[in-house]
């Protein structure tokens, strides 16, 4: 009787003992579903940020190429096409070049971090991406310059007069500033934590400015150029006033611009969009040996 009772007790424990594990999978179940269905919301809404990130991106890729094919189709349309001799067609090396580096190939280089698909990795191979663009844009620009200063010097044409060439000089010079300042803080691994604390605002901020002035000089290049080009007469092209096709062309190819340029800064001014590590409480921005992220 006793073995039996003992049984009977065992089999009683055994059942209560199922019975509360099953309760407890049964009851973990509901929280399972919600943690994965909090993941998912959370990954949704990570992921609508980079959907709309990526529209403007494709859409400021585009804007680029439109705005290098546009010049170039324009400078072989109608000004001639290419030469390195000390004529007109040296001179149309410079609205080529200011246009492909000081404005498409910066504003590709600006943006680079905004980019989801850099975020969470080294970073060092993107900074160094990020300084070899803009060193590309950079070297493009002065090479622009030196085919203008060239065409003048052979055509005994004065220098710098002008408010256009007064704001093209003035961007180039603080880009290449920019470059410099910026190579020593943020690439080298002796500056410190305190000097990239320091510069980091004032370089994003020169960076835009820079752009803007960027802009400004092309745009007010363009107009000048069409100015002295189309100015009528017998002997001559259409006057610019009466819109010829050259003039709609180049107007267009300014237009262009400025939405390649408006795109950048939206991209650049939209806080969700920033590198996650940049924002504040967030690391410090690390020369290139403390970049593991």
């Amino acid at each position: 009787m006793q073995q039996v009772g003992s049984s009977t007790t065992d089999n009683f424990l055994l059942h209560h003992l199922n019975s509360s594990e099953c309760g407890s999978e049964t009851s973990a179940e509901p929280r399972k579903s919600k943690a994965r269905a909090q993941k998912e919301s959370a990954d949704l809404s990570r992921m609508r940020p980079n959907v709309s990130f990526y529209v403007f991106y494709l859409l400021l890729l585009g804007l680029g190429v439109a705005c290098m094919t546009c010049v170039c189709y324009w400078i072989t349309q109608w000004r001639g096409g290419f030469a390195w001799d000390g004529t007109h067609q040296q001179f149309n090396w410079h609205p080529a070049l200011m246009v492909t580096g000081l404005v498409v190939f910066y504003g590709y280089g600006a943006v680079l971090y905004r980019v989801p698909l850099t975020w969470g990795q080294n970073k060092l191979p993107w900074k160094l991406l990020h300084a070899t663009l803009m060193l590309l844009a950079l070297l493009l620009s002065i090479v622009g310059l030196c085919a203008v200063f060239g065409f003048h010097y052979a055509e005994n044409i004065p220098n710098v007069y002008s408010l256009h060439s007064w704001i093209g000089i003035a961007a180039t010079a603080l880009f290449a500033l920019q470059w410099v300042v910026g190579a020593v803080a943020f690439l080298l691994p002796c500056s410190p934590t305190s000097l990239r604390k320091l510069l980091k605002p004032a370089h994003v901020w020169l960076g835009g400015s820079i752009l803007s002035l960027s802009i400004m000089a092309c745009i007010s290049g363009i107009n000048e150029k069409l100015f002295f080009a189309l100015k009528g007469g017998a002997n001559s092209s259409a006057a610019y006033s009466s819109l010829p096709p050259e003039a709609v062309f180049a107007n267009s190819l300014g237009v262009l611009i400025v939405a390649f340029g408006l795109v950048v800064l939206l991209i650049l001014s939209i806080r969700r969009w920033q590198r996650p590590e940049s924002m504040p409480a967030e690391v410090v921005y690390s020369p290139l040996h403390q970049d593991d992220n």
